[in-house]
């Protein structure tokens, strides 16, 4: 590529709502209650999601659900969506699957997130599912896994994540 000429440029706006809104919620609401609310338009959803263009679709006990769409504004240098992207679904999916078990009052944040890339990501890959499930709940660490299979199911990435658990101000 000639360094002189000047290739077209894409743009990309986001949008977020106020964080403290639903940052005010989160310790006075059982994680389940607070993420239902958030797939329900009740609460707006944190700036991360529209960055990443995640949805949380759905919640239940020891689980959470996300789908996305990657698309090349999260490429790489060598043309693909980065490994961050995907990292940073997994670490969400993984996460909201432990605040389904919360009680109001305890947050958690990752403390180790191990992943493995099975597949590569394109922007033509088409919408990515995401699945947390929490393999070990508990009052002071939790553990998680969550799994990242692209349009035809495939599965394009795995991770294991621990968490600590804690109590958040009311």
């Amino acid at each position: 590529m000639d360094m002189d000429a000047n290739p077209p440029t894409r743009t990309r706006t986001v949008r977020w709502h106020d964080p403290t809104i639903g940052a005010a919620k989160a310790p006075t609401m059982a994680g389940i209650d607070y993420l239902q609310a958030m797939i329900d338009g009740e609460i707006p959803p944190p700036p991360m999601i529209s960055l990443m263009d995640l949805d949380l679709v759905s919640v239940s006990p020891g689980t959470a659900t996300f789908t996305c769409q990657p698309d090349e504004s999260h490429y790489n240098p060598i043309g693909a969506v980065h490994g961050g992207y995907v990292c940073t679904v997994l670490d969400s999916a993984a996460g909201c699957a432990v605040h389904t078990t919360l009680p109001a009052g305890v947050g958690y944040t990752s403390l180790e997130i191990k992943v493995s890339y099975l597949r590569a990501v394109r922007g033509t890959t088409g919408p990515l599912t995401a699945v947390g499930t929490v393999t070990k709940p508990g009052s002071r660490v939790a553990f998680a896994e969550a799994v990242v299979t692209d349009s035809d199911g495939r599965v394009v990435a795995t991770a294991t994540s621990t968490l600590l658990v804690f109590p958040i101000a009311t």
